[in-house]
């Protein structure tokens, strides 16, 4: 016994000691920023192009980004093993460019930049020029000319009538000229939008670029329209109508023209992963630069792709969830359903917030218990009846999505986080445990597990605990050795003390 903790005890020493001198390192070598808060937001942005091989030669152009809306590029990378690269100039904006003979598998290149966002500028000047009138059928012309004609009768300019046009579109019930000329539209909305503004010979054109989401993957480009008002250029969300360049909107390409265009490739497609992270922009450029002269970064968790890294980003804050479960268990003594399910309704609180995630949760898990306590009436074997739970419980989960989406609670919408399988497993041990101990058994766990999944979401949130985790993953080194201090813990817990409190009083 005595010979286990001392053991216990030097493993923990050992990974503790390693995980913070880990950690100085890269404080004092690095730079990285123990707090957060100490720098601005990097935003890491990586664009994938995947395509298949067709016959001939391969040639893929990618259109890069500019610093616009006062966006600074701080450093920019690409993957092109096995390919001939240049970056072009192609009428004042650069272009990336990859060749090769032959190909004869499935390929995917990679371009990844970083960058932040040093004010909120607008856009710079660009050229005033109307596009040419669109060529339509006899059909679309007439229904094009009538709806020009009442847009034009309702609004005092372009920017008005721009507006006008987008609510005019993005009805439910649009007009019959609207609607049928988004049908023959295929339902390209933006398309249709530039059409009616160029028949109107107001001056406009696409603005493509990303939505800004931590941790998205598989992000596709957004379209804002730009129209010109007849003094200044104005930015306008297809969408919404709202003005203005949004805050989390990273430009990409500003006015015509083809972002990828793959020649002697089939299927290709252009998708995006997003990472946002606290750090000095100076420290960001210094960890590109010095990639080779500190081994160590070859090995963390920056050099993985962007699409890693989101996922590492959620997932490197549930040894602290679990830190959480192993205090409350073994030091104060809760009774929770289940070892480590808190750990996973903490994770789901995350994606849906607090207060959304305790409602879908407790609404769930009340009426699976309820059809649960039915199914326990038909006398079904157990695969049988946790089978029928699971179909059940999914069931449920679309009916409040579909319920939530007309009632307008988006919010409601992410029930799709909660683990269907955990939750189906919670109603059968709830129930089995109502009909062995009773109600209040079930009451006890249920409320501990609630306690413990608030408590660990409580920790997660905190800035500075995902900044430390994200940026020193090896401080988990040093929580694995306290988690190891903990599991020889023999003494009294917190519960333990209060339930003989009167015992301590009479002596």
């Amino acid at each position: 016994m005595v010979a286990s903790r001392i053991q216990i005890g030097l493993v923990a020493a050992v990974l503790i000691l390693f995980g913070l001198g880990l950690t100085l390192y890269k404080t004092a070598r690095l730079g990285l920023p123990l707090l957060p808060g100490e720098s601005r937001e990097v935003w890491t942005i990586e664009s994938k192009v995947s395509f298949k091989p067709a016959a001939g030669p391969v040639d893929v152009a990618l259109q890069l980004p500019q610093a616009l809306g006062g966006w600074v590029l701080l450093d920019e990378h690409f993957a092109s093993s096995g390919f001939g690269f240049t970056v072009e100039d192609s009428g004042g904006r650069p272009r990336a460019n990859w060749t090769r003979q032959t190909l004869d598998h499935p390929t995917t290149l990679y371009y990844k930049i970083q960058a932040y966002r040093a004010n909120r500028d607008g856009l710079p000047g660009f050229p005033v020029a109307v596009a040419d009138k669109p060529r339509l059928e006899a059909d679309q012309l007439t229904a094009m000319e009538r709806l020009v004609e009442v847009l034009q009768e309702t609004s005092t300019g372009p920017g008005s009538m721009a507006r006008l046009m987008i609510q005019h579109l993005n009805r439910e019930e649009a007009g019959p000229d609207a609607a049928f000329l988004l049908d023959s539209y295929g339902g390209s909305r933006e398309s249709l939008m530039l059409d009616v503004l160029a028949f109107a010979d107001i001056p406009a054109h696409r603005v493509q670029g990303i939505r800004l989401q931590d941790g998205r993957r598989r992000q596709t480009l957004s379209v804002l329209i730009e129209i010109h008002d007849g003094s200044d250029w104005q930015l306008l969300d297809p969408d919404t109508g709202e003005v203005g360049l949004p805050d989390d909107f990273f430009v990409w390409q500003r006015g015509p023209g083809t972002i990828l265009r793959v020649v002697g490739g089939r299927d290709s497609s252009l998708e995006f992963a997003l990472v946002n992270n606290s750090l000095p922009a100076k420290t960001v450029v210094t960890m590109e630069q010095q990639s080779d002269q500190f081994a160590l970064l070859d090995f963390s968790i920056y050099a993985l792709p962007v699409e890693q890294q989101g996922i590492f980003k959620g997932l490197l804050l549930v040894p602290v969830a679990t830190f959480v479960v192993v205090i409350l268990r073994i030091l104060v003594g809760l009774k929770t359903s289940g070892t480590f399910m808190p750990v996973l309704i903490a994770i789901a609180f995350i994606q849906t917030t607090l207060w959304v995630g305790l409602a879908i949760f407790l609404s769930l898990v009340g009426v699976g218990l309820w059809i649960r306590s039915w199914l326990s009436h038909l006398n079904l074997l157990l695969v049988a009846r946790v089978s029928a739970v699971v179909i059940v419980v999914i069931l449920l989960m679309a009916v409040l999505a579909v319920v939530s989406y007309k009632l307008g609670l988006d919010q409601a919408l992410t029930v799709t986080f909660f683990p269907a399988i955990i939750l189906s497993w919670t109603v059968e041990r709830m129930s089995i445990l109502w009909e062995e101990e009773g109600g209040h058994e079930v009451l006890i766990q249920g409320t501990g597990s609630l306690i413990v999944a608030v408590l660990a979401y409580l920790v997660m949130s905190i800035p500075v605990v995902e900044h430390l985790t994200f940026n020193f993953p090896e401080l988990l080194l040093s929580l694995l050795g306290v988690v190891l201090l903990f599991g020889k813990y023999t003494g009294y817990r917190l519960s333990e003390l209060y339930r003989f409190r009167e015992m301590v009083k009479q002596q």
